[in-house]
């Protein structure tokens, strides 16, 4: 099989992983990344360092052509149509819902800026909850302001 973009790499990613049965925390952990930015960075929507590439590589037994192609700087496309999955589309309804009440307290907290989703971190965990366990998203991303010229 010969690998031309991103689209390639992901859709072997997937294969190989499913064959190894390895979970995304046990693929972060042995090239030393966070699950969040590991499947990110797997599903095309970021570049890996050369270092972390070759370690994916190496730990899914993937062609060495791919970590050339992890290392390009992705172009960042997605749906643009409401999702339908059930999973996402309740995030994008907690978007469409608290969106605007998360933009109006960073702007009392900082001013007038944005939360960036460059210098960004992200983490997924379960919460065990009497009443059933909860799904936890923690997000923290640097503020960057506005400039006013």
């Amino acid at each position: 099989m010969t690998l031309e973009n991103k689209e390639d790499v992901t859709v072997l990613i997937l294969k190989f992983k499913r064959a190894a049965g390895l979970t995304w925390e046990g693929i972060a952990e042995k090239i030393g990344m966070s699950p969040v930015w590991t499947h990110s960075a797997c599903m095309g929507m970021n570049a890996m360092p050369k270092d972390k590439a070759e370690a994916l590589v190496k730990v899914l037994a993937l062609p060495q052509e791919a970590a050339l192609i992890l290392e390009e700087s992705p172009t960042k496309v997605w749906e643009q149509r409401v999702p339908t999955d059930p999973c996402i589309y309740r995030l994008y309804e907690i978007v469409g819902v608290y969106g605007p009440t998360i933009k109006a307290l960073i702007h009392e907290k900082f001013g007038d800026g944005i939360m960036s989703a460059i210098d960004f971190d992200m983490s997924v965990t379960r919460v065990e909850n009497p009443k059933g366990d909860r799904v936890k998203i923690e997000m923290s991303g640097k503020y960057l302001a506005y400039n006013s010229w």
